[in-house]
Order: C-alpha cells, then sequence, then structure tokens
C-alpha cells in the first residue's frame, strides 16, 4: 500500500512524501523546503528517488536542486520549472508517471500558473493538485485567465469522489470564511466550516480533503450552479468563477 507523509513547511505550506515500500521508491510532492524533506525522509528511513512538480512557484520547487544533490533523484515537472531549474524529464497533460507499480496521470490544472499540473494516483485513490484548489478555495490566477482555470477545475471535478486531495497549503480557515459570505445558506458548508473549527483548534490539518465534499461545499467548484450563477451575475459558469475568484483576491 501506498504510504504518505504530510509535514509542514515554511510558513503554511505542506510537505508530502510519498513511498511505495514493494519497490522501495519515494517521490517528493513538490520541494518548498529541502532541509524539511530530506530530514523528514531520514526519520521514516526513505530514500528520495524522485520529485514531482506540480508548478514552478519556489515555494513548489524551490528545493529541487539542493534535494537532487543530496540524493541523484530524477525530477519530474511541468516544463514551467525550467525557471527553477532544468527537470530531468518534462511532463504535461495525459503522461504517466510511476512509484513502483504505482502509476499517476498527469492532469492539465493550469490557471494559477499556465503549466500548472496534478497528479493523480487512482490505485491509491489520491490526487496531488498543488496551488490548482484547496478546500474550499483555489489557487490566485496569476497567469491563466478564467475559462482557463474553469476548465482545469472541470478536471479535477470528473474525478472519482471519493478522491482525496493533497493541497499544497493550510489556507481552509480564511477560505471557509469566503465559502460563508458567498454561499451561506449552503448547509452542507455550514456542517464542514463547524468541523474545520474544531480540527485546527486542535492543531490537525485539513488537507486532505474528500473530493465529495469540495463539490458541495467550495464556491469555485460551484460555479456552474445555477444559483451561484444568479448570485454573481449569471453569465455562464467561467464568468461566476472569474467574479468569485475576484471578490476572493479582495475579500
Amino acid at each position: 500500500m501506498l504510504e504518505i507523509h504530510q509535514f509542514p513547511c515554511l510558513s503554511d505550506n505542506y510537505g508530502f512524501l510519498i513511498h511505495d515500500p514493494a519497490s522501495g521508491e519515494t517521490a517528493c510532492i513538490d520541494t518548498p523546503d529541502a532541509e524539511a524533506y530530506l530530514r523528514e525522509a531520514g526519520h521514516k528511513g526513505w530514500q528520495i528517488t524522485q520529485i514531482w512538480n506540480t508548478h514552478w512557484h519556489p515555494d513548489h520547487a524551490g528545493g529541487n536542486q539542493a534535494i537532487k544533490a543530496a540524493t541523484g533523484c530524477t525530477v519530474v515537472a511541468p516544463a514551467e520549472v525550467e525557471r527553477i531549474a532544468m527537470p530531468d524529464r518534462v511532463v504535461g497533460h495525459g503522461d504517466t508517471v510511476k512509484l513502483g507499480d504505482y502509476v499517476a496521470q498527469v492532469i492539465d490544472v493550469s490557471g494559477h500558473t499556465n503549466g500548472h499540473i496534478a497528479y493523480h494516483l487512482p490505485a491509491a485513490g489520491v490526487a496531488f493538485v498543488g496551488d490548482a484548489v484547496f478546500a474550499l478555495g483555489c489557487g490566485r490566477m496569476f497567469e491563466g485567465q478564467a475559462e482557463q482555470f474553469w476548465a482545469s477545475l472541470q478536471r479535477i471535478k470528473a474525478l472519482p469522489p471519493e478522491t482525496l486531495l493533497y493541497c499544497a497549503h493550510e489556507y481552509t480557515e480564511s477560505n471557509a470564511r469566503f465559502a460563508l459570505h458567498v454561499d451561506p445558506e449552503n448547509a452542507a458548508l455550514q456542517d464542514y466550516v463547524a468541523l474545520i473549527t474544531k480540527v485546527r483548534a486542535e492543531g490537525q490539518p485539513t488537507v486532505p480533503t474528500p473530493l465529495a465534499r469540495e463539490l458541495t461545499t467550495n464556491p469555485f467548484l460551484r460555479a456552474d450552479d445555477i444559483a451561484m450563477q444568479a448570485r454573481w451575475g449569471g453569465g455562464g459558469p467561467a464568468a461566476t468563477f472569474a467574479a468569485l475568484r475576484a471578490a476572493k483576491d479582495n475579500f
């Protein structure tokens, strides 16, 4: 069974190490803090053999060179990571990568950046989505366009609903405040926010989050909901998404 080790990095990132006991292979999902990844792998007794980057931002790919220098691992990344350092293998939508016998499908989830990808491992029931989507939120639209980002979210929404989404940041409490602001009558959202409050008060992470719950509570995934569109000016899902993203940017 695939093992996933999650740990805090920097101020609000999560680090993820995924390990296949059968092959002994271990992959870093992004590299916000090289020292933390090497330390955590050492504590687990795991040898890092790969890095899988989701996008080029330094809090996701900034540790690539140091980890590669320490371990000799292979860096797998979208082409945009060349801005940080040259990957060993460039991947894009429709490609696959492997960790032992586990196969990850590469999905285009651009919008936060134009080359952002996610890694979906169907056999493990997980997807590593970087900054494309968060618990009750989504990434800022730094490089992409609303239609592009909305199309990316459709690809996430199409995953099996039981999929656990491993998001890269602990932004859930602030996202929850915005979600309640724009969708105050959503009973499922109200219950989710109560759970978030309890979990964070206990010092526990809100990541990973099941896709099924996000489909009913995350306003950015619900931009195709008729009532949500009516509240946010109509014009279709992409326009509603754009209005929600602009509102969150100024919330």
